[in-house]
């Protein structure tokens, strides 16, 4: 991967429906070439896929949350990543270092869809001893990405 493919990723994530020709334009390239680019960068696995960003304030999704999950015993992430996988309002997921075992990112309609999620969440993962939650007030910084490229 060389600079110009960096380029060309920092581009896709400004506007990942961003034409062949138009990121051509940009980064000196025809629009051939960036295709064969990106189909290079995905098949290297650099981008795993293409998928639409949602904005949950204009799907009327005005609660999200940051949930610490704390479990009984042990549990293998592949049973928390079922368990979590089976609540929709769940739309982050990770096993975490510290007293919690996994910290969940939840978006809901408003604080009683909220609860429900989280009933759900201590339902379907029968060891859960207790969650903390803390309902996010504003959103800072909101990057889509895992990282620089």
């Amino acid at each position: 991967m060389d600079d110009v493919d960096r380029r060309i990723i920092e581009i896709l994530l400004e506007d990942g429906r961003a034409a062949y020709a138009a990121i051509g334009d940009r980064v000196g390239l025809s629009a051939s070439a960036v295709k064969r680019r990106m189909d290079r960068l995905v098949a290297d696995g650099v981008i795993s896929g293409f998928t639409a960003v949602l904005d949950p304030d204009v799907l009327g999704w005005t609660t999200e949350a940051y949930v610490q999950v704390h479990c009984r015993g042990t549990i293998s992430p592949e049973e928390l990543r079922a368990a979590f996988g089976r609540v929709p309002e769940v739309h982050a997921a990770a096993t975490v270092s510290g007293t919690a075992d996994a910290i969940l990112r939840i978006v809901a309609q408003d604080v009683r869809d909220l609860e429900r999620a989280l009933e759900r969440v201590r339902q379907e993962t029968a060891n859960v001893d207790r969650t903390e939650t803390a309902i996010v007030l504003s959103r800072l910084i909101d990057r889509r990405t895992a990282g620089p490229a």
